[in-house]
């Protein structure tokens, strides 16, 4: 579905991504590893075009290269950014009805669905999302982003800085993606939930891909962990 091939990428005059090359399949779940400054979130902001970038860019054989994000959006990428961007003084019900791709029109997601999924959520549906605490609010920008109905979404970092329970949900909540078909490029630093939901484990380092592998064969690398993961 979304083939990326000797990606660099640039914010002014810093080369920030060095040849990078991955695919994600359809349904598949992809962790995309790595210390802070290693590129992950760029490679993300790549894909939407909200960075300048060189290479080849394909979603099911179309080229992002010059697209805007809303069109990219359209086309059925999801991405939910690590700043947790929220519209503060709208409630949340609201904030779910602007993340649908056609006003009034759902896709395969309904609002019972996300609902299902974080309870809290229906709990405070009438409260302003700018109110919520920082756990509430990520539950919200996974939520409406996934009301969109994407294909593939991209996470940049969903659990950082939210209580274990939390966690716990997010985890659920990329299960129920898997089980409804819907890929995932997740960008994480805690290797737990990264190493239990993925089907394949992506490790950058210094802006390339320095490991390609299955959880397990990474659980089995310690070299790799040691260099690239552990602090």
């Amino acid at each position: 579905m979304l083939k990326i091939e000797n990606l660099h990428a640039y914010y002014g005059k810093s080369h920030v991504l060095h040849g990078v090359n991955l695919d994600i399949g359809e349904g598949e779940i992809v962790a995309l590893l790595g210390r802070n400054g290693s590129g992950r979130s760029t490679t993300a902001k790549a894909i939407m075009n909200l960075v300048d970038w060189e290479g080849r860019i394909t979603w099911k054989g179309q080229s992002l290269q010059g697209r805007k994000a809303y069109e990219i959006a359209h086309l059925g990428l999801g991405y939910v950014p690590e700043s947790r961007d929220v519209f503060p003084n709208l409630t949340v019900h609201q904030n779910l009805i602007l993340g649908q791709k056609r006003a009034g029109k759902s896709g395969r997601w309904s609002f019972e669905d996300m609902y299902a999924m974080f309870p809290r959520l229906e709990e405070r549906r009438n409260i302003e999302a700018g109110v919520m605490s920082g756990g509430e609010q990520q539950m919200l920008t996974l939520c409406r982003t996934l009301m969109g109905d994407p294909e593939l979404i991209m996470i940049d970092e969903p659990t950082e800085g939210l209580a274990p329970k939390i966690v716990e949900q997010v985890g659920e909540f990329l299960r129920t993606l898997k089980s409804r078909g819907v890929s995932v490029l997740l960008i994480e630093q805690k290797l737990t939930i990264a190493m239990t939901v993925s089907d394949r484990a992506l490790v950058m380092g210094h802006g390339s891909i320095v490991f390609d592998g299955t959880p397990d064969s990474l659980r089995a690398n310690s070299s790799v962990r040691k260099e690239w993961l552990e602090v």
